[in-house]
């Protein structure tokens, strides 16, 4: 490992976040691979631990080489592996594949804010881990009938080009709107994926949190979810289209938090900027105006959601401040 050459304040920054991703990832794991009862499931999440363990501690020796103070993430006091089940069989690995959505595209961002030779393995090495294990988890649920596959289409056999601007319009009042392109379609299925996933775990969240504002917090996100899987559904049976709901994944009745409430808070606040992301992709790639609408409305309520989210943390003394800036200000008025 390079320790001469300091690393840079961007890889400080993407650094400090991947280790509390990572820390928080590690606890959910070691829930879920305790009270799994599936061999399969209990190797894909054991593999990802093992490979997460050591990106951790690679972090940990490159900061501590540079001399840069260790964040505290998320520890085994943020988990309690004596809680009963809160989910049952098949979620694990569904909100681990949603994880490693959310990892994918971090490590794009963080590799292109990357100058250090160490810092670039790392994000090379965590990139190679993540899209094994996205793949694994795919096969699984598709092989277990959980996952659904987007609705069919027909293959075209010819090349088209828009002819004219009436393609764009959603908001046809004299006409029907055009159908959906598949670019369309594959946002609109992935949002109703995403938020079916995060509308079940934010369910077992609100059910064990004992924090009254925590727990308020919880269930209003789970109607946002359900507002949002609405909304996308509503835009596809439109189109005479059919999504199919996964099966199983679903909560118990287990009114005891196997996290803790710092922890449930943090990862509400990464699906929350995962969902920012998704959005803007639909936003900007849906050519239909009235889905560029929706989508960009839909982005509003998530961001703010996810700053009320920030603001209880901060409440709470949950959030662990990210690296700073020197205050020129504050040191000229010494």
């Amino acid at each position: 490992m390079n320790v001469k050459k300091p690393i840079s304040s961007s890889e400080l920054g993407t650094l400090w976040l991947t280790y509390q991703e990572k820390t928080l990832i590690l606890r959910v794991l070691e829930y879920f691979i305790e009270k799994t009862e599936d061999q399969e499931a209990r190797n894909i999440m054991g593999g990802l631990w093992q490979d997460l363990s050591y990106y951790v501690n690679k972090i940990n020796e490159l900061f501590e080489n540079q001399g840069i103070a260790i964040p505290i993430g998320f520890v085994k006091e943020d988990v309690n592996l004596e809680a009963p089940k809160l989910y049952d069989n098949g979620f694990d690995i569904m909100f681990l594949r949603v994880l490693k959505e959310i990892s994918m595209g971090m490590y794009t961002l963080n590799m292109n804010m990357a100058y250090h030779p160490d810092v670039m393995d790392i994000y090379e090495g965590l990139t190679v881990v993540t899209q094994k294990t996205y793949r694994r988890s795919t096969d699984y649920l598709l092989k277990k009938g959980i996952l659904s596959l987007p609705p069919h289409v027909t293959m075209p056999k010819t090349i088209e080009f828009i002819e004219s601007k009436s393609y764009l319009n959603g908001f046809n009042l004299f006409g029907d709107k055009r159908a959906l392109n598949t670019i369309e379609l594959g946002v609109l299925h992935h949002g109703i994926e995403t938020n079916n996933v995060g509308m079940q775990l934010i369910t077992g969240f609100a059910q064990c949190a004992d924090n009254k504002e925590v727990k308020d917090f919880f269930v209003k996100g789970k109607e946002l979810a359900k507002k949002q899987i609405k909304t996308f559904e509503e835009i596809l049976l439109q189109s005479d289209i059919q999504f199919s709901a996964t099966s199983g994944c679903t909560v118990t009745t287990s009114t005891t938090s196997p996290f803790s409430e710092k922890l449930m808070m943090f990862c509400i606040y990464l699906l929350n900027g995962f969902g920012l992301v998704t959005n803007s992709f639909g936003t900007v790639f849906s050519l239909r105006n009235d889905l560029t609408v929706k989508t960009a409305w839909i982005a509003k309520d998530i961001y703010v959601y996810s700053h009320e989210g920030v603001k209880l943390m901060i409440k709470n003394g949950w959030l662990e401040e990210p690296p700073q800036m020197e205050d020129r200000r504050q040191l000229i008025n010494q």
